[in-house]
């Protein structure tokens, strides 16, 4: 009768737990005030109320009154709606956005143990509110929006996180003080059968004197955020280790005061079980909170790079102003050795400027009058005048924390199964810690109470869903901030663990593998003339045109310091080049056409131009006084490092295809300078998305890296879109990562990155469930039959101290993450040769097959021609070319495999 008393308890009980935790939960509705949704959340050992019902497209503003101190509580994350905000301890923090999306969202701590939900349901009164487009808005809290750069942010946030250790500290050494007396006695006597031991301490009324304290003080943040998290009906590992202690203490009180009601061999006590079991739980948290603080260090170290000060011009003085009163058009003076307060444009001076904090470049980078100059760098050399252009939240620095404290707050969707999981987790453990004492109760030895109260008590203590909320977002936010400190911005936990599955990287060519800008790359005068007297004709024709190659041929002329003539005369021929009269003698800078046209045969030039152009370079042949002069050449030429970056992704097994807008003979040739094998050349910029889709339909995980405008649909349809740092505005605001440097070994640091990660986060799960997995069964005593082992309490946690420690100590691993060094890439060494492919668009579907209407490349001269409107066409081998005019067709017939090839 007593067994079927106890059985049909038990099943009640767990039927309970499962409405409890898993019933329907009755939410607290914001009230509309002014047209805005309000709601007061108070934050205090969780969230109360924790279920928020909003109406979808009204603005909310949800207030968050913490009534604590601690690192656990001191950040609120709402993902969905980008929301990361600090909460101040002892205020109101206040959170505005607009929710517009209906469905349940959770919100949580920065560390993920406090848990929330904001439901957004349809306003019934409102027809039209299903058809509004979902669209996340930036949440933005009551923090003045520079606060991230405010040194008075850190040292708040460091005397809080003291704060907290010291108070740690404190109820440890309580706990220790008074625990040890009370162990020590119980361990000498029953293990080694001492008779030393004072049998004061072996008197229940003076154990409980002693342990009392450690329960009620020693314990309280355990029991406080325990109570609040079961109120909650979110219960957590501190509910479960205060059930367990409360067991084992009132079992106890019960022994001490009436122990008739207890069988006779089931009296003892358990005071010093529940002073151990507290004092290593508090010893594991204060370690715990002492190891999470290393992990923040990357967004510490960004923050610490401000100034706090600077040095402006006001009212023709030079004055030390707070960086804060720092306003946009206020000139700037900074000296060699001084960071740089905000960033600008410099007006006067020349410098080289550290920029390594900022890009993960250790190169200094030369400044000079126009440059622009970025806010926490520091000058080295020479005293700089500049123009604040961005100040406050502005700055690339402020942007910088703002996207890396986004990415942290963010969830990964590894996090948002374990997080699944996680919710199941702590009401299993009371339930299997129920049927674990019913099951020693009914068949254990005598006497079975002891036993089954041991047993069930172990498997509330030894589980830990602290393991399993921490797995994740500590290893999350030290990747990020890794990245950060590298010149790597990763905006979401998501794209950080897609970049490890990649196998396909799509390189724009212009400003991403390239450097963007033309530059002269070729003199090859005749025999008449220097080089050098050549390219200073040339460039003292040019500089009457306004074309970028112009700007190329004299920037470089001015740079080998020669001196340059203004032309009396000059002429630009639309689609041929230039005319000019320099000193009474003629210079024409062009195509063949343009010569050919005043009478200079150029044949012996096109040769040179032919193979200039084969390089991707765009070849300019120069005639003076009617006379062959030579071939200039200007290139937009490969950057240092995409060489290395490209060999470094074909290393780790992805693939690189570069797509470009240019023609095929330039695209080749740049693929084949850095040894990429696979070329979609001469697409549309509204083509590019498509072609990320037709890869991604090929089953790849696809990463697209560009820098422009036209390059955005595609950054957005990549399942990881790179932008580079030097780009548009555009570009980066649709990446998930931006590579600040604009070096592509930034993308393979990034890869490399959210490999370590994804690997840090699996090795912590697998702590996690792995413990837990073991150690539950071993505490309910499935050991005891085999082997007679059952655990006891105090050591069920110390392995669950241990448990969330090693977790926190393997994510601290990352912060060890260092890129490795790449190969370096010699121009000399031979590449295959790339399989170029021209798209062609037939009823808005693209295909990968050469089209007769594209441009296409005069192989003789290189100039871009139109097939319908070429001056002469040839067939050979079964291919097609066509040619800008008659004499290049001529000169082809003469050789028309060198051409071809």
């Amino acid at each position: 009768m007593v067994a079927l008393i106890v059985i049909f308890t038990a099943a009640v009980l767990t039927a309970g737990l499962g409405w409890y935790f898993f019933g329907p939960r009755t939410s607290s509705r914001a009230e509309l005030r002014d047209g805005r949704q309000v709601a007061t959340i108070v934050v205090k050992g969780g969230y109360s109320p924790d279920v928020i019902e909003v109406v979808r497209g009204t603005p909310v503003r949800l207030r968050f009154d913490r009534q604590e101190t601690g690192d656990c509580s001191s950040r609120l994350v709402l993902p969905e709606f980008k929301v990361n905000a600090a909460l101040a301890a002892h205020r109101v923090t206040e959170i505005d956005f607009i929710p517009t999306q209906s469905g349940e969202f959770g919100f949580a701590c920065g560390m993920n143990m406090l848990h929330g939900t904001l439901r957004v349901v349809d306003d019934p009164t409102d027809p039209e509110s299903t058809l509004v487009e979902p669209d996340h808005r930036t949440g933005r809290s009551s923090e003045p929006e520079h606060d991230p750069l405010v040194q008075g942010a850190i040292d708040t946030e460091a005397r809080e996180r003291a704060a907290e250790v010291k108070d740690l500290r404190n109820r440890v050494l309580a706990g220790t003080a008074l625990t040890t007396p009370v162990l020590l006695a119980v361990m000498a006597t029953t293990l080694l059968g001492a008779t030393w031991v004072p049998p004061v301490l072996l008197d229940p009324l003076v154990q409980l004197l002693l342990i009392a304290p450690v329960m009620v003080y020693t314990g309280a943040p355990i029991h406080r955020t325990g109570w609040l998290a079961l109120r909650h009906r979110a219960a957590d590992m501190n509910s479960l280790i205060t059930l367990g202690t409360i067991a084992a203490f009132g079992f106890s009180l019960i022994a001490t005061f009436t122990p008739g009601l207890l069988p006779a061999e089931s009296r003892e006590v358990y005071y010093e079980a529940v002073g151990v079991i507290i004092t290593l739980i508090l010893l594991g948290r204060l370690l715990e909170t002492r190891a999470k603080a290393g992990t923040g260090e990357a967004i510490r170290a960004l923050i610490g790079l401000q100034p706090r000060t600077a040095r402006v011009e006001r009212g023709g003085t030079q004055i030390d102003v707070e960086i804060e009163d720092v306003q946009r058009g206020d000139v700037v003076i900074i000296r060699p050795g001084e960071k740089l307060p905000v960033d600008g444009e410099v007006l006067e001076g020349a410098s080289a400027v550290d920029e390594s904090m900022v890009t993960g470049e250790p190169m200094p980078v030369a400044k000079s009058v126009g440059d622009t100059v970025i806010g926490a760098t520091i000058n080295q050399t020479g005293s700089l005048r500049y123009v604040a252009t961005r100040v406050g939240a502005e700055t690339m620095l402020a942007q910088i924390i703002r996207l890396v404290r986004e990415a942290q707050g963010s969830k990964a969707p590894i996090q948002r199964l374990v997080d699944k999981v996680s919710s199941y987790f702590v009401p299993a453990v009371m339930a299997a810690a129920v049927w674990t004492f019913v099951a020693w109760y009914l068949v254990g030895p005598p006497p079975s109470v002891v036993y089954a109260l041991v047993a069930a008590v172990s498997v509330l203590i030894i589980a830990c869903p602290c393991a399993l909320g921490l797995a994740t977002p500590l290893s999350i936010t030290v990747g990020t901030g890794k990245g950060a400190t590298n010149g790597i911005l990763i905006r979401s936990a998501e794209a950080l663990e897609t970049a490890h599955k990649l196998d396909t990287i799509v390189l724009d060519k212009t400003g991403t593998i390239t450097n963007g800008a033309p530059v002269l790359t070729d003199v090859l005068p005749t025999p008449d003339f220097q080089a050098d007297e050549l390219l200073a004709r040339v460039a003292s024709a040019e500089q009457a045109s306004e074309h970028p190659l112009a700007s190329a041929i004299v920037a470089a002329a001015l740079e080998r310091g020669l001196r340059l003539s203004r032309p009396q005369q000059f002429d630009s021929v639309t689609g041929q080049g230039i005319i000019a009269v320099l000193d009474g003698s003629q210079v024409l800078v062009g195509n063949e056409r343009l010569l050919s046209g005043h009478g200079v045969a150029a044949g012996a030039l096109l040769r040179e131009a032919g193979r200039l152009a084969a390089e991707g370079k765009t070849a300019m042949l120069v005639a003076i006084n009617r006379m062959p002069a030579g071939v200039i050449a200007v290139a937009d030429t490969v950057k240092d490092t995409s060489a290395q970056a490209v060999a470094a992704l074909t290393a780790r097994g992805i693939d690189v295809v570069m797509m470009t807008g240019d023609n095929r003979v330039t695209a080749g040739a740049i693929a084949r300078q850095v040894g990429i094998a696979r070329v979609v050349a001469e697409v549309l910029p509204e083509h590019k998305a498509s072609e990320v889709r037709r890869l991604q339909a090929e089953g790849r995980v696809v990463g697209m890296v560009g820098d422009g405008i036209n390059d955005a649909p595609a950054l957005a349809q990549a399942d990881v879109g790179s932008a580079i740092g030097t780009g548009t505005d555009v570009a980066i605001e649709s990446s998930d990562i931006t590579l600040i440097s604009g070096s592509l070994t930034g993308l393979v640091t990034a890869i490399d990155l959210s490999r370590a990660t994804m690997r840090n986060i699996r090795q912590n799960l697998v702590f996690a469930f792995g413990y837990n997995a073991i150690g539950i069964p071993i505490a309910a005593g499935v050991l005891y039959p085999a082997f007679g082992l059952l655990l006891s309490p105090m050591l069920a946690a110390l392995a669950m101290a241990l448990s969330s420690l090693s977790v926190v100590a393997n994510a601290n691993r990352l912060r060890r993450f260092t890129p490795r060094a790449l190969a370096v890439s010699t121009t000399s060494t031979p590449h295959a040769e790339p399989a170029v492919h021209v798209t062609a668009e037939h009823e808005g579907h693209t295909t990968m097959t050469p089209s007769s209407q594209a441009p296409v490349v005069d192989p003789v001269c290189g100039m871009t021609v139109d097939p319908a409107e070429a001056a002469a066409t040839r067939q050979w081998r079964q291919q097609t070319f066509s040619f800008c005019s008659t004499q290049c067709a001529t000169t082809f017939d003469g050789e028309p495999a060198a051409y071809a090839s």
